[in-house]
């Protein structure tokens, strides 16, 4: 069945040349474990800010005296959710349709390694028009694995960190193993710190490129992520964006059927 949902639909689907369809490209999980990762990222900068550099002392007009208290708590429970909706997302590029699959990310074949330079040429602009994947291009799906590699190292070392602080009857104490991985505390504690920066600097420019490129292509790109669907042009299905430099592809793929 998965192998079934890989296969491209044929050249004959479209009625016309230039045809846009409605495809379905971001299924329930994909679409869920987004926002969870992206509301959590928000939640653990905001504590994490805090708690590194505690710019509100109870005793002025703070009256809670608990307020770092809350402030780990919180943490913590936004830890888990990030971590939760990370782990989930790389199972889906294991379980997922073709456009949530790992070798979206890692570019493995060499039409995806061709297709980073023609979607680097589009952003340095040199094609007038995007090359045409219709999930993500070859240097997207490069950038956000390098995105999910900083993921893991800030579960790794938060893990590291609060198995320092957590009680001796904590489950989360056996992660105390990674600290000397990783350098000490301290190493840890900064590691993570560089860390949530890199995010936040990926989610503004993420916000702002999607912003732009559903502008630039009218084709649902922001609007995908809640509804699932984009709208495409028919012969993208068939070509896979390789359309722009690699005119062999499309008799590559359906050589002998």
């Amino acid at each position: 069945m998965r192998a079934a949902e890989r296969v491209q639909p044929p050249l004959s689907a479209c009625r016309f040349p230039g045809e846009l369809v409605r495809v379905y490209i971001w299924e329930w999980p994909v679409r869920i474990t987004h926002w969870l990762t992206a509301f959590s990222i928000v939640s653990l900068a905001a504590t994490g800010i805090f708690i590194g550099n505690p710019y509100l002392i109870p005793g002025s007009w703070v009256r809670d005296p608990f307020l770092m208290g809350y402030a780990k708590l919180l943490h913590s429970y936004s830890a888990i959710v990030f971590a939760l909706s990370v782990l989930s997302r790389i199972a889906w590029m294991f379980l997922g349709n073709t456009y949530s699959h790992w070798d979206k990310f890692i570019p493995v074949a060499r039409r995806r390694w061709h297709g980073i330079v023609a979607a680097l040429r589009y952003y340095l602009f040199r094609l007038r028009q995007p090359p045409g994947f219709v999930g993500h291009n070859p240097l997207a799906g490069a950038t956000y694995s390098l995105v999910f590699l900083i993921y893991l190292v800030m579960i790794c070392t938060g893990l590291a960190l609060y198995s320092v602080s957590a009680s001796v009857h904590s489950p989360f104490r056996v992660f105390g193993f990674l600290l000397p991985l990783v350098g000490g505390a301290q190493t840890a504690r900064w590691i993570h710190h560089v860390g949530m920066w890199m995010l936040l600097g990926f989610a503004v420019h993420h916000v702002y490129s999607s912003v732009l490129m559903s502008q630039v292509e009218a084709r649902a790109t922001v609007e995908s992520i809640v509804s699932g669907y984009k709208f495409v042009p028919c012969d993208d299905l068939v070509y896979s964006g390789y359309r722009y430099f690699d005119q062999k592809d499309f008799e590559h793929q359906h050589a002998g059927k």
